[in-house]
């Protein structure tokens, strides 16, 4: 009779001690430290009750560089990378968490332009988020299939497809981690985990964003120092409500990291008096519409947007090349 497999209990209480003295008194963990709490966390090995001290505790600290850093060693090694497909260009890397609730959401017209380029364009998010329209949703609309097996996933990017897979799908053990919001009502590392996480085997462009501003100091330190250059390039923003598209009204500042090197791509645009042409509401049917619209050049695609996409078909081309060189 084969035997059931034990988890091993991971005794959290010491990390729980350092991190959990508050804003102020907390020490922060090494890089190492964190990967080993995060994999515990990830592997269902800490307790219900030291889980929920190590998120609140790190809710009220903050991140630290190395934390992150640790946290994101052990979140990529938790789940099979994606192989990349031979082409002109490395893939681009596009997280889906917000959607929209008040501008419409043009994630996938960002994402279909530079897929119709022959950019492996590979999204990851959520299907849903009460009270906005996610990214899934539109996609869905416009009768693209979410990936769940490797083979969609190539299939995809063969037609010249964006392709969307759901964070359970893709990273069940972090999704499990995200869904502690629910029950915790605030979010957790999880969190910006999953916005700045490279999923490929290989190099990729990754497209990232901000909400907050002490975010972009500790982001700016972590891709300057300690992200590991050979998993590929970032450009790094404030989000529009969240996603990681361009703001089709004003052009945010973004910043390209390349071997720690940080680089000014596109400067914040002054505030504008007349507004680009954009959908009437924000519901996913009258967005689908008007991105098939762009698409066609029926509408003009916003400027900030169109920017984006020539920036990402440079910088991708380049991480390439490199790799062939």
């Amino acid at each position: 009779m084969q035997k059931t497999a034990t988890v091993e209990p991971f005794r959290a209480a010491p990390f729980i001690k350092e991190i959990g003295r508050g804003k102020k008194g907390a020490r922060s963990m090494t890089r190492e430290e964190a990967r080993e709490l995060y994999s515990a966390m990830l592997d269902g090995r800490v307790s219900d009750l030291e889980m929920g001290g190590i998120l609140l505790a790190m809710r009220i600290k903050g991140e630290s560089v190395d934390e992150i850093a640790g946290f994101l060693d052990a979140a990529e090694a938790a789940f099979p990378r994606i192989a990349a497909p031979v082409t002109e260009y490395a893939p681009v890397v596009i997280p889906s968490y917000n959607g929209s609730r008040q501008m419409p959401n043009l994630t996938p017209l960002l994402a279909f332009l530079l897929a119709r380029e022959g950019v492996p364009v590979f999204i990851h998010g959520m299907v849903n988020d009460p009270g906005r329209v996610t990214t899934a949703e539109i996609l869905q609309a416009m009768d693209l299939q979410l990936a769940s097996t490797p083979q969609q996933v190539q299939e995809q990017f063969s037609r010249r497809q964006p392709v969307f897979m759901t964070i359970d799908t893709l990273a069940p053990k972090m999704a499990n981690l995200l869904s502690l919001r629910r029950i915790l009502g605030v979010r957790n590392s999880t969190h910006t985990l999953v916005k700045i996480m490279q999923p490929f085997e290989g190099p990729a462009l990754r497209l990232t964003s901000y909400t907050h501003p002490e975010y972009l100091s500790m982001l700016t330190e972590y891709f300057t120092t300690a992200a590991p250059v050979e998993r590929g390039d970032v450009f790094l923003m404030r989000g529009t409500e969240g996603e990681t598209v361009a703001n089709a009204k004003r052009a945010q500042q973004v910043e390209w990291f390349h071997d720690h090197q940080k680089t000014t791509l596109i400067e914040r645009q002054a505030p504008v008096d007349q507004m680009p042409p954009l959908p009437a509401a924000i519901d996913a049917h009258t967005t689908v519409a008007w991105i098939a619209q762009a698409l066609r050049g029926e509408q003009p695609v916003p400027q900030p947007i169109a920017d984006q996409v020539e920036q990402c078909l440079s910088v991708s081309r380049k991480i390439r090349e490199a790799i062939k060189s």
